[in-house]
């Protein structure tokens, strides 16, 4: 892939081509499947990648959605729970990073987990950093071939972590020059799915937003929300709300 605009290539310097196992050949004719969601703002790109990748019979990739924006993205993917996205990193309406925080509650979903895999023009460390940090399982830049593409996406509906080799040694300083965030003794009494209802309650979502958002019903909502005052030792959600935002968890 050439640029933004451009087409997908059908070759690529050995430089961009992520660490890979098993060809997109061999993934597909051994029977294997991957529905993917592609989030472009450039049309043209997404028809390019959708021509090369798409082949479902040869590949094994079957593109079930396109997105131009945020607003689109999160529609698009909810409506088909792929189980991995095609993720630029700038689009309209906030970018990669507002497509993976409203979708974390997909991200989290133990049984169908949504994974996202950054494909960008850019590679800028505050691009690539922001949107691991932001849940993405990988980056590659638009310089991968679409065999190599491919295999990328298998690996990544399989939990892999995928980066272009260029990428992959600062993306590991940089979390290692990280120091590790205290820990928050009242956080951890906490189950996954506690913080995701908190995290929903702090940003002012409904009790019925929140059971659609993570697909269960308004009874559990309120079952987990009793959870997290009786733990945090808190009196109501205005209380929570204070409590989250103190902490910068909204």
């Amino acid at each position: 892939m050439s640029d933004a605009n451009g087409p997908v290539e059908s070759g690529g310097s050995a430089e961009e081509t992520p660490s890979a196992s098993a060809s997109p050949g061999a993934a597909a004719g051994a029977g294997r499947h991957v529905r993917v969601v592609l989030v472009d703002d450039h049309r043209m790109f997404r028809t390019g990648v959708q021509a090369e990748i798409g082949q479902t019979e040869r590949t094994g990739v079957e593109v079930v959605g396109e997105a131009a924006d945020v607003d689109q993205a999160v529609t698009v993917i909810t409506a088909t729970r792929p189980e991995v996205v095609l993720l630029d990193v700038h689009l309209p309406g906030g970018g990669g990073v507002e497509v993976l925080r409203r979708c974390a509650p997909l991200m989290a979903d133990a049984e169908q987990p949504v994974r996202f895999l950054a494909l960008s023009v850019s590679d800028a460390a505050e691009d690539v950093i922001g949107v691991i940090r932001g849940g993405a399982r990988g980056y590659v830049t638009k310089t991968i071939t679409g065999t190599d593409l491919v295999d990328s996406i298998f690996r990544v509906q399989d939990g892999d972590a995928v980066f272009s080799p260029r990428l992959a040694g600062f993306v590991l300083d940089a979390f290692a020059s990280t120091d590790a965030p205290p820990v928050d003794e009242d956080l951890d009494r906490l189950t996954q799915r506690e913080r995701e209802v908190l995290r929903l309650i702090a940003r002012g979502y409904a009790y019925k937003e929140i059971a659609k958002q993570l697909f269960i019903s308004v009874k559990t909502v309120e079952s987990h929300v009793s959870a997290v005052l009786r733990k945090l030792q808190l009196s109501n959600r205005h209380e929570l709300t204070r409590w989250a935002t103190a902490r910068r968890l909204v």
